[in-house]
């Protein structure tokens, strides 16, 4: 590097390039889709919190996926809602280091949920009697807390390994917020211990967990085969299937953006595939994982009898 280099304090980061007005309607576009996500993951946080009868391991790994889904989505969109108002606004070095840090902690944890929700239902399909041995409390509690801490320490190695390189310049990101492979472009050395590192982490925390996932699912669709039942058969496939659904749409898009040639997907594509994370999975976990089932439609029902009931008397 030359003596004359000037080190980094601040990013811009330049969004999608779009008209004033396009970026306008995206603005109310993209609030209304992080209300959504707000509100249907607190919904369900709410009804697994006050119906005793949604005490189950199964509500508590899809509550933490409630809380991952909130806080992936607070740690990336107001970022962009506010890039979309003031494109030039800058982020700060220790800002844009901390949103990435959230971002990759929480994708993480998210992906080895989804694990840990198909073994759940891999265990309540497959092995009905021993469902409350194979996962009782303490075997649920020590899953999320794995889960978490595996995925808040994998952040913290690529964050760390992020920190010991020197930012000089160019100090524009081409992203809508700070995304690590496009932080990763702005450094002044050389950077492919990161990229080895990054790819061999995807191929852990996406490859392994989407296989173990397919793995169970595929288990679960004999078993269900096996079911004589025609009603038991039509709601337990309908279930895995909108399960299959919301993995195909996170893991692909993920595995699309870290382990795909990227000269075959470009910088604004990738913006697109990455929405998927900020906005639609979010919005769409509570719809396919919780609303479509029968427990929680009644927990909420129950809900609203009890509010209603109370607003009469």
């Amino acid at each position: 590097m030359g003596e004359n280099q000037t080190i980094v304090t601040e990013f811009i980061l330049l969004g999608l390039c779009l008209g004033p007005r396009t970026q306008m309607l995206l603005f109310g576009l993209f609030s209304l889709f992080f209300v959504l996500t707000l509100l249907g993951n607190g919904v369900i946080l709410g009804l697994i919190s006050l119906d005793s009868r949604l005490h189950t391991p199964m509500y508590f790994f899809l509550s933490h996926l409630a809380i991952v889904d909130m806080a992936y989505a607070c740690s990336t969109v107001p970022q962009m809602l506010l890039n979309l108002l003031s494109p030039a606004k800058p982020i700060s070095f220790a800002g844009c280091i901390t949103q990435t840090f959230l971002f990759l902690s929480f994708a993480h944890t998210e992906c080895l949920l989804l694990v840990v929700m198909s073994y759940d239902r891999y265990v309540a399909i497959c092995h009905p009697l021993r469902y409350s041995v194979l996962v009782n409390w303490r075997v649920s509690i020590s899953l999320v807390v794995t889960s978490w801490t595996c995925g808040s320490l994998l952040a913290l190695v690529h964050v760390g390994l992020l920190l010991r390189l020197p930012f000089c310049g160019p100090h524009e990101i081409n992203h809508f917020f700070c995304e690590i492979l496009s932080v990763l472009k702005l450094a002044c050395v050389d950077t492919r211990l990161n990229q080895a590192v990054i790819f061999a982490a995807s191929v852990l925390v996406l490859v392994g967990p989407l296989g173990l996932v397919l793995l169970s699912y595929a288990r679960i669709l004999a078993a269900i085969l096996r079911i004589q039942s025609g009603e038991g058969r039509g709601k337990a496939f309908s279930t895995c299937s909108s399960h299959l659904c919301v993995v195909g749409l996170f893991f692909g898009s993920a595995i699309v953006i870290y382990m795909a040639p990227k000269s075959r997907h470009p910088e604004e594509q990738q913006k697109i595939l990455f929405l998927f994370y900020s906005f639609f999975n979010p919005m769409l976990n509570p719809l396919i994982y919780s609303l479509r089932n029968a427990e929680v439609k009644g927990a909420l029902r129950r809900a609203l009898f009890k509010e209603s009931h109370f607003l009469l008397e």
